[in-house]
């Protein structure tokens, strides 16, 4: 009977997964079957966490993140975890022997969200390893299954595809960051001041990301590849998008990709898949 409750804690992360974000939900719904729950817990337990850090701000935020912390610590050891949210990421890590130092790797980053409000280079690639590349590696635990030179092979590329999607939220939120919780992640830019160039400079940045991503993506085992590949459709559309955008444009609203153009990104990354062209 206690599948019944594993099962209720994944429809939990689920149901986490496809509030907060369609795009991630549409693109985990492109995995093969097996696939999509691990993915889910996995998405439901940064959700959370972000969550503390970017939203409670009536709440003490530090001991929220250190409760959340130590229960994910004592649910992956204990196996189990009345929060659902923890049961279904602990279920994900030791189904998949996930390397804890990249649990560990993530809370430096949510750590680092409650008090810093600017970076340097060196502060600013450990908040996007902790933040979103971790987040990568994860799922690629799962994608490989146990295959460890598979996973050292897409280790780079799985790391680049997490680092493009976090900076390019960096520039679609900055109005929210800087205006909203004062912070700016990109070292060097005044956003009071924001260039075409301190633009450029980032978007070159993030587009030798996805370079190194597409690369790893067209490797990944066949169960895991077309719904990557969907996620990196979205996000690198969303790119495009605000590329073609002035400075002043980005820091007045958050940029988003409308439904019918998401419905058009599924098509058209269908037809390739079918073509056997990714």
């Amino acid at each position: 009977m206690i599948q019944l409750f594993h099962t209720s804690s994944e429809n939990c992360s689920r149901i986490v997964t496809e509030n907060y974000s369609t795009s991630f939900s549409s693109a985990i719904q492109m995995l093969h079957r097996d696939l999509r729950t691990p993915i889910y817990n996995i998405y439901g337990f940064v959700r959370f966490a972000d969550e503390i850090v970017d939203t409670f701000h009536e709440h003490d935020k530090a001991l929220l993140l250190a409760q959340f912390k130590k229960e994910t610590y004592d649910a992956i050891e204990r196996g189990i975890s009345l929060n659902p949210i923890l049961n279904s990421f602990q279920r994900t890590v030791n189904d998949y022997n996930i390397d804890l130092h990249l649990v560990d790797a993530f809370f430096c980053s949510m750590e680092m969200d409650l008090e810093k409000r600017s970076y340097d280079c060196e502060a600013y690639k450990e908040y996007i390893y902790g933040s979103a590349e971790v987040v990568g590696l994860m799922c690629l635990y799962v994608f490989c299954n146990g295959d460890k030179e598979k996973y050292e092979e897409l280790k780079p590329g799985a790391r680049a595809l997490g680092a493009a999607f976090q900076k390019v939220n960096f520039l679609r939120d900055i109005k929210a960051d800087f205006n909203g919780l004062s912070r700016v992640y990109f070292p060097g830019c005044d956003f009071n001041n924001f260039t075409m160039s301190d633009k450029q400079q980032i978007e070159e940045d993030i587009h030798a990301d996805f370079r190194a991503a597409y690369e790893a993506i067209t490797r990944l085992p066949l169960k895991a590849r077309f719904g990557v590949y969907v996620a990196y459709k979205y996000y690198y559309s969303l790119f495009k998008k605000i590329k073609r955008m002035k400075p002043s444009r980005v820091l007045e609203s958050r940029i988003r990709i409308p439904n019918y153009r998401k419905a058009m990104i599924i098509f058209r990354a269908g037809v390739k898949n079918q073509l056997r062209l990714i």
